[in-house]
This record gives C-alpha cells, sequence and structure tokens, in this order.
C-alpha cells in the first residue's frame, strides 16, 4: 500500500514539474509573440514612409534634410539585428520623432496639405504609430508576466535548472517623458 502512496506522490510532483515547465514555455513564447507583433508594425511604417517622402519631395523642396535625415533612419533601423530590441526602439522613437516634423511641414505647404495621398499616407502612419505603442504595452505586459514567473516559487527553481532569463521591458526615452512647456 506505502509504494501505491509513494507512486502517486512521484506521479504528481512529474506532473506538477512538467505543468510549471510548460507554462514557462508558454510565456516566453508571448513575449517573443509580442515582439513579432512590434516587428511586424515597425515593418508596415518602414513600407510606408518611402511613400510619404517621395509625396513631401513634391511640395517641400527646401526640406530635403528632413527628409534625408528619415530615410536614413528608415534605412538605418531596417540593418539593426533582431535580436537588439532595445536599438531598435531607440532608433524607431527617434524616427516617429522625425515623422511628427514631416507632418507639421505640411502646415507650411497648404498644397501637401490638400494632397489625397499625403493624408492618406499621413492617417495610415498615425494608425501604425498607435499599432506599435498598442504592441509596445503588450510586450511590456507580456514580459511582466514572464519575469514573475521567472521569480516566484516554485517556477523560478524550473527556470533556473532549464536556463530560462529574464527579458527586459521596453521603456519610455527620458525625452518623451518630459512635461510639454505649454504658453499663450
Amino acid at each position: 500500500m506505502s509504494w501505491i502512496i509513494a507512486l502517486v506522490i512521484i506521479i504528481a510532483l512529474v506532473l506538477a514539474y512538467v505543468g510549471l515547465y510548460n507554462n514557462l514555455v508558454k510565456t516566453r513564447m508571448w513575449v517573443r509573440e509580442a515582439w513579432s507583433q512590434i516587428d511586424v508594425q515597425l515593418k508596415r511604417r518602414n513600407d510606408l514612409i518611402p511613400n510619404l517622402v517621395e509625396t513631401v519631395k513634391g511640395y517641400a523642396k527646401h526640406e530635403q534634410e528632413t527628409l534625408a535625415k528619415v530615410i536614413q533612419m528608415r534605412n538605418q533601423l531596417t540593418q539593426i539585428p533582431a535580436e537588439n530590441r532595445e536599438e531598435q526602439m531607440q532608433v524607431s522613437n527617434q524616427l516617429t520623432d522625425s515623422l511628427k516634423t514631416i507632418f507639421a511641414l505640411s502646415e507650411s505647404y497648404p498644397d501637401l496639405k490638400a494632397n489625397q495621398n499625403f493624408i492618406q499616407l499621413q492617417e495610415e502612419l498615425t494608425s501604425t504609430e498607435n499599432k506599435i505603442s498598442y504592441a509596445r504595452q503588450l510586450y511590456n505586459s507580456s514580459v511582466a508576466t514572464y519575469n514573475i514567473k521567472l521569480q516566484a516559487f516554485p517556477s523560478n527553481l524550473i527556470a533556473g535548472i532549464h536556463g530560462f532569463k529574464e527579458e527586459a521591458m521596453l521603456e519610455t526615452p527620458n525625452e518623451e517623458k518630459a512635461v510639454p512647456k505649454v504658453s499663450f
């Protein structure tokens, strides 16, 4: 009879171990999937930028430096290795700021502001920026869940045995945290 109890305990421990391990694998995959959503939106934005630049080029002849900077950052972003998430987000944030500058240019060029292609591209890029923002939130949420499991007992024991590593969250750059100055 005691060997049956011992067998039941061993089976329960094995099932718990397998369940904890599988849960760690699942949450790690959520982190990877969340990052791939960011990657998809960054690619979408990168695909839209040349069309926007070409549209603006015809109207804003004096803004070539701004347009060249946007293209240079877009190209730089495509050259960053996929595993270097921090650098990708840093360049992506700079690119977002440059795109805001291009959108502001439309105020100085009424013909550009009225151009349907520009308006459509601006809407698509704005929508993509919103999706990137949402994907970043999802990524950070997934990373938080994963990192909690890596630190919580008893899954931390299994994580240590199998070499699971913590993931870094995406942080807002300091310049974006600054309170905007408003004056009338």
